[in-house]
């Protein structure tokens, strides 16, 4: 990793290398691709942040972020987190999935929020350990059928 990773909002200009961007063929189970993040973020205004993970001009990560949402549905449990992270294969494991996990944090503080929310396949060959290892905690609720876990951010300078 470079000393300036940056994120970079999605444009015409920057669409072609977000849906061109790809996981290991072996983590395609665990996180939908970049074009169905985009489509999400299409359908649902104003809720989904998405942005590319860039280091120089290369295009190595997208992650997609959401602020303040209800996530019961009944004004009762606001929640901002990390809807999606996909680091490009070959990229991985060089501090561009904890510098977008930082990013996050930073925008919730930035926002007033206190607790960064995630969710994750778990498993063996799941990110259980990475997001475990950044200081998030199981919950004990699950999504569908994944673990959500919570990284608390508030007043933290550096929360990965």
């Amino acid at each position: 990793m470079s000393d300036s990773p940056y994120l970079r909002e999605i444009t015409a200009a920057t669409f072609e290398a977000a849906v061109a961007l790809r996981v290991r063929p072996d983590q395609e189970h665990l996180v939908a691709p970049v074009v169905k993040s985009l489509a999400e973020a299409y359908v649902h205004p104003g809720v989904a942040w998405p942005r590319l993970i860039c280091d120089g001009e290369e295009v190595v990560g997208f992650l997609m972020a959401f602020f303040d949402i209800d996530w019961t549905g009944e004004g009762t449990d606001f929640r901002s987190g990390l809807w999606r992270l996909n680091i490009a294969a070959g990229k991985q494991g060089r501090g561009y999935g904890r510098f977008a996990v930082r990013c996050v944090a930073d925008e919730i503080r930035r926002r007033g929020g206190t607790r960064l929310t995630v969710t994750w396949h778990p498993g063996a060959d799941g990110p259980e350990g990475f997001y475990l290892g950044l200081g998030f905690r199981p919950t004990g609720e699950v999504s569908g059928d994944e673990t959500v876990g919570v990284l608390e951010v508030a007043g933290a300078q550096d929360a990965a």
